[in-house]
């Protein structure tokens, strides 16, 4: 497979000549282009440039609104549920996660729930962005039906990532996770490269496990993280976001002939609020610094906690450009 390196700058000024021409402002297209370049720039190339072409087509095919604005429909002191109205996904989720930080500054912790809106590409994008700030970060969205439960052969759960998110020294500690073992993003990577999965991650269509992201892709049985007990953490995100928002549920996006007006929760917590606050930090360090003092099974291997290596990758990307597949730059290209 052949990758180009394309700078940041140059990924991102492509990303937004490209959203102007589908329908978005200047403003606005430089506001969503961060998240796919950034997404990218951190190494979550399936939800950054990799899934860009299909975020076009949606715009195109009515299902994403460039030009929509979400509106809040209800407010109870630091809870609010607003309407994304289809608008781009990335822009409503930046909306409800600087609201939420704003209700926690105000309250102590705030959540709004967002209906109708879309795909946010990479939830620990908000996750990190209100981290970064200063807040406690949890958020979660539902999906369309893409994996079964622990159980059935058919789907009817979404894969509902989750996303932690909690400051830590001049970083953060961040996680963001797919109910399935791997998201469909990842998946998709790994086809796109011809890889296997460094595990099993569904089943093919005889009904065994398999390390065939091509396979899973094709019967959309991927498998739940922890078996049963991920099936029943999906149920329940999904249930949640569904009260929470006022939204469809992953039952009722199955309904449409695609992913689009899903739910999604944002939660922000103002830790400068704790009486605990000043101990937090020393806390996280003592917590960390346990950690790395695990006995590794492959010294060659170490233990990282959940966003440690983003960093890392980051950094590399910044001074190298970021490692593209020469036929998805050249679809971008295209578009």
């Amino acid at each position: 497979m052949d990758k180009l390196v394309i700078p940041f700058i140059e990924l991102k000024e492509t990303l937004v000549k490209i959203l102007i021409r589908n329908g978005f402002n200047p403003e606005k297209a430089d506001q969503c282009a961060s998240v796919f370049a950034e997404n990218s720039l951190d190494g979550v190339y399936s939800h950054g440039v990799n899934r860009f072409p299909r975020f076009i087509r949606y715009i195109q095919k009515g299902y994403v609104k460039a030009d929509a604005e979400p509106e809040l429909v209800h407010q109870s002191g630091a809870l609010e549920q607003w309407n994304g109205n289809l608008g781009p996904g990335p822009l409503n989720a930046i909306l409800a996660t600087e609201r939420v930080m704003e209700l926690a500054s105000k309250y102590g912790m705030g959540l709004v729930g967002l209906a109708h809106t879309n795909h946010w590409m990479r939830g620990g994008y908000y996750g990190w962005k209100a981290a970064k700030r200063g807040y406690i970060f949890i958020g979660w969205t539902n999906t369309m039906p893409n994996m079964p439960a622990w159980g059935a052969k058919n789907p009817k759960l979404g894969n509902n990532p989750v996303v932690f998110a909690i400051p830590y020294l001049d970083q953060a500690i961040v996680l963001d996770m797919a109910m399935s073992q791997y998201s469909f993003g990842k998946m998709e990577e790994k086809q796109l490269t011809g890889e296997k999965l460094p595990t099993p991650g569904g089943f093919d269509k005889e009904g065994y496990l398999t390390d065939d992201p091509g396979e899973i892709l094709e019967t959309w049985r991927s498998l739940p993280i922890g078996y049963w007990k991920g099936s029943a953490f999906s149920l329940m995100l999904d249930i949640l976001v569904t009260v929470l928002s006022g939204g469809l549920s992953t039952a009722e996006i199955g309904k449409k002939e695609d992913e689009y007006g899903v739910s999604q929760v944002f939660i922000a917590i103002d830790p400068r609020k704790l009486t605990n606050y000043p101990a937090v930090q020393n806390t996280l360090e003592a917590t960390i610094t346990d950690l790395k003092e695990s006995n590794l099974i492959n010294e060659n291997s170490p233990v990282r906690y959940p966003g440690e290596k983003v960093l890392q990758i980051r950094q590399e990307n910044l001074g190298s450009g970021i490692p593209i597949d020469q036929r998805i730059w050249e679809e971008i290209c295209r578009l």
